[in-house]
């Protein structure tokens, strides 16, 4: 039976940690100067990478991470490291010169992966689905990780609307703006990585 509860928790966890009002800025960031067919479509393929890269890590996270070696505080710097990376090249004005490479870059990394599919929801993810017992709280899990997504794409979708209100002057200040924002997040990501080896190692 669907576990209404169950959905609730899963759906409020994923919203806090993917957080779809903080995505739009980066989003607009890094998605202006391009035609709006190709943000739209660029907003559909960060979404479908990211369910892809959840959906993956849902059924078989754990098994892959066992088999790589690979610790979760390992997966958080990685991820932070990424976004750093990322957040360097918004705050340096990189980011500015779209490409059809580029385009499709963009879709998949960052936006698609560690933005959405960042490290806190392929955990979130995983231990959700490990301790669902039973067909209807599996359903209930896999419901809440859809729902997320859709309005994930919603967000990203309907915000275009704000690329064309603020013109390009306004896109140059949010991608600035985003640049600092993200690579606050690279830092904290980092450090919960690092603490993370601390604690586990002691």
């Amino acid at each position: 039976m669907f576990d209404l509860t169950l959905f609730g928790s899963v759906f409020v966890t994923l919203f806090v940690i993917m957080d779809p009002p903080g995505i739009t800025p980066i989003f607009i960031a890094l998605t202006g100067g391009r035609a709006a067919k190709v943000q739209r479509r660029m907003a559909l393929q960060a979404v479908l990478v990211a369910f892809g890269v959840i959906a993956v890590f849902a059924v078989c996270g754990q098994q892959i991470l066992d088999y790589l070696h690979v610790s979760v505080p390992a997966l958080r710097i990685s991820g932070g490291l990424l976004l750093l990376l990322i957040a360097l090249d918004l705050l340096t004005g990189k980011a500015d010169e779209p490409t059809a490479t580029k385009d499709v870059n963009v879709a998949l990394v960052p936006l698609g992966m560690p933005l959405l599919a960042g490290p806190g929801a392929i955990v979130t993810v995983i231990l959700a689905v490990q301790h669902a017992s039973g067909v209807g709280q599996q359903m209930s899990v896999w419901a809440a990780i859809v729902a997320m997504h859709l309005v994930l794409w919603l967000t990203m979708r309907y915000s275009l609307a704000i690329i064309r209100l603020i013109k390009d002057g306004g896109v140059v200040l949010v991608t600035r703006l985003s640049g600092m924002l993200l690579s606050a997040i690279a830092v904290q990501q980092v450090a919960n990585g690092v603490m993370g080896f601390i604690h586990g190692g002691s």
